[in-house]
């Protein structure tokens, strides 16, 4: 017998146990009994990256908009649709303007020195954001600025919000903060 029969004879043999053996079914009723868990930790795992990345661009969007808060391009009495509107604007891929817009919060608070600042607690007991410790102050040359911004993130893969989320009502609360001194805008002042 030469090689070319031997090869179309084991070939015909794994044919036909691959038939008998995929008549069987088994392989079929253990992968729906695997799939599920699989498939939750797959898209958990896919989530936790997206959370990941999302928490990295809100992160770039709020150093960016401090950086002009730092060279005065954005100085004096600042308003909170308009931090909200600078940081929401870097964060469109992955976030939709008017979820941005509606649920994003920020905080902006101005002090004299470094030392001996007190930066408050803005979170409730829970994880979430107290709206009613957030402050939008005033920001002018050579003063310290600690400028915050807060993004609760939906958590979408069922029984995964256990063990995703950083609070107790299963959302992912999205951080961002930068702490820096203003430049001196005017020519008579200096830091």
């Amino acid at each position: 017998m030469g090689l070319r029969a031997a090869i179309k004879v084991s070939c015909r043999r794994l044919r036909r146990r691959w038939r008998k053996d995929g008549k069987r079914g088994s392989a079929a009723i253990e992968f729906a009994m695997v799939a599920p868990v699989l498939f939750l930790f797959l898209f958990g795992i896919i989530e936790t990256g997206v959370i990941f990345f999302g928490s990295a661009m809100l992160q770039n969007a709020t150093d960016d908009t401090a950086r002009q808060i730092r060279t005065g391009i954005l100085a004096g009495a600042l308003k909170k649709k308009d931090l909200v509107d600078k940081i929401c604007s870097e964060v469109q891929g992955l976030i939709s303007s008017s979820d941005c817009t509606n649920n994003l919060q920020v905080d902006l608070r101005a002090y004299s020195s470094f030392s001996g600042s007190s930066y408050p607690d803005v979170t409730k007991s829970d994880g979430t954001v107290d709206t009613s410790k957030l402050q939008i102050g005033t920001a002018g040359d050579c003063q310290v600025v600690l400028f915050r911004s807060f993004y609760p993130w939906k958590i979408m893969t069922p029984m995964m919000s256990t063990l995703i989320a950083n609070t107790s009502v299963g959302i992912y609360l999205l951080s961002s903060s930068a702490a820096f001194r203003t430049e001196p805008y005017t020519s008579s002042s200096t830091c």
